[in-house]
């Protein structure tokens, strides 16, 4: 059973930073796609993030210019740095992985709150 699992989160100020990280249970592979999702109260879960089998990343259009995903293979970890942050980014975030010759996992989910 390979796992997924978040940390990083909590309370941050509006403007202020935040970096979130997935940590896996086995090592990552060219063939891994990777991604951050999030689910704000009251709305769907929606794609924040990715980061795809050929390295390429792709944002929302609400994060971009802001958010950065990235993954260090040596630690199994992805990373979302998460700068400016606004009221709006409140929610819970998924690290996301479509692992290659396994299948989907996803993390717990982790709390992100932008506030006062």
């Amino acid at each position: 059973q390979v796992q997924l699992v978040e940390s990083g989160g909590g309370l941050v100020q509006p403007g202020g930073s935040l970096r979130l990280s997935c940590e896996a249970s086995r090592s990552f592979l060219r063939g891994d796609d990777m991604g951050w999702y999030r689910q704000a109260p009251g709305r769907e879960r929606e794609l924040v993030a990715t980061f795809t089998v050929l390295g390429s990343t792709n944002y929302a259009d609400s994060v971009k210019g802001r958010f950065t995903i990235s993954r260090d293979n040596s630690k199994n970890t992805l990373y979302l740095q998460m700068n400016s942050l606004k009221p709006e980014d409140t929610a819970v975030y998924y690290c996301n992985a479509a692992l290659f010759a396994y299948g989907r996992v996803w993390g717990q989910g982790i709390q992100v709150t932008v506030s006062s």
